[in-house]
């Protein structure tokens, strides 16, 4: 049984777009906003980034949507082969962008960029939510039962037991409040569904699991590699971000390479950050226009249903507030 996730169409959204953040920026991420704004008349964009690449998307709008873009001119992005840490450097794209966040400029931020670095941008600029220390990427599969989510799947490399129970309950809030999920079953990635199964983390991860009250949710155990494809058994499945992003985009070239194989959907290819205190989007850094077009629409979403706020008391957290961040504790 499911439900809609509240929200209030039609409140006007302010996103912050990374026009360098992705293999192919700036016009791949110029011609997605370009997409965004033309299907949403309630989204305004900051964009962020050189401003010959900001000019092209707005001499491309027509009057009315024009007066729904400002631009914010920044000459520096971050690379791959960058320490991730320098996405919190307000000198470049996606640091520019959180800030543009903290201080309310804007409601969200959308980056196709390094994942590490808008992870390390969102923890040093905005601080976690209380009570997480990892936060985590949580991306919405199409699973043959239903909607599925999929959590980490990229934002920390390095994880323990505890951070896998705190990604649970984020996974379970984030289920029933973004993807309408009424009572969550929460699976954790292992090599097979017997007790036992799976290497240390995930052997301790599973024990306290099972001691630990999820509330809104419930966990199942241990789910196999087919259990992401077909959500039969559980509807949020917990892995660490290195598996979970090879298996991400494993299962997404599969739904590609098999059309018709899953029921019609307009699930984004783009992932939320869970734990920090403000609306974070993370696209792929292959994304087409279509897939940061579809980024800019989950962050839209997102913040008119007021997912962020709601999260934190949802997981269990209590009331949300940011934990200070040092820079050592942003590392993959």
């Amino acid at each position: 049984m499911t439900h809609s996730a509240s929200g209030r169409q039609g409140r006007v959204t302010r996103i912050a777009v990374d026009l360098l953040g992705g293999d192919d920026a700036p016009a791949v991420v110029a011609d997605g906003a370009l997409q965004a704004c033309g299907a949403d008349p309630d989204l305004h964009l900051l964009l962020v980034g050189p401003r010959a690449a900001a000019d092209q998307v707005t001499a491309a709008l027509d009057a009315a949507a024009c007066a729904r873009v400002a631009v914010l001119a920044v000459e520096r992005g971050v690379s791959m082969s960058d320490p991730v840490a320098h996405g919190a450097d307000p000198h470049t794209s996606i640091g520019a962008s959180v800030l543009a966040l903290a201080s309310d400029r804007v409601d969200a931020v959308v980056s196709a960029g390094a994942s590490g670095a808008s992870v390390a941008a969102a923890v040093m600029g905005l601080g976690r939510m209380n009570g997480v220390r990892r936060p985590a990427l949580a991306a919405v599969l199409p699973g043959v039962a239903g909607p599925l989510v999929l959590l980490d799947v990229g934002a920390g490399m390095q994880v323990n037991p505890i951070d896998l129970v705190q990604h649970a309950a984020l996974g379970v809030a984030y289920a029933r409040l973004a993807a309408g999920v009424e009572r969550p079953r929460v699976g954790l990635l292992s090599v097979g569904s017997e007790p036992g199964k799976g290497d240390r983390l995930r052997r301790a991860a599973d024990a306290a699991l099972r001691v630990h009250t999820l509330p809104g949710g419930s966990y199942i155990g241990t789910v196999e590699g087919d259990d992401v494809v077909t959500g039969a058994r559980a509807d949020v499945i917990v892995t660490d971000g290195f598996t979970g992003n090879v298996l991400l985009k494993g299962v997404e070239a599969a739904l590609a390479a098999a059309p018709g194989s899953f029921p019609p959907t307009s699930v984004p290819r783009a992932a939320a950050l869970l734990g920090v205190a403000r609306t974070i989007v993370v696209c792929h850094g292959a994304a087409s226009a279509e897939d940061v077009a579809s980024g800019l629409a989950l962050a839209a979403r997102l913040v008119r249903a007021d997912v962020v706020a709601r999260l934190a008391a949802a997981a269990g957290f209590g009331a949300t507030q940011v934990e200070p961040v040092r820079p050592a504790e942003v590392s993959p």
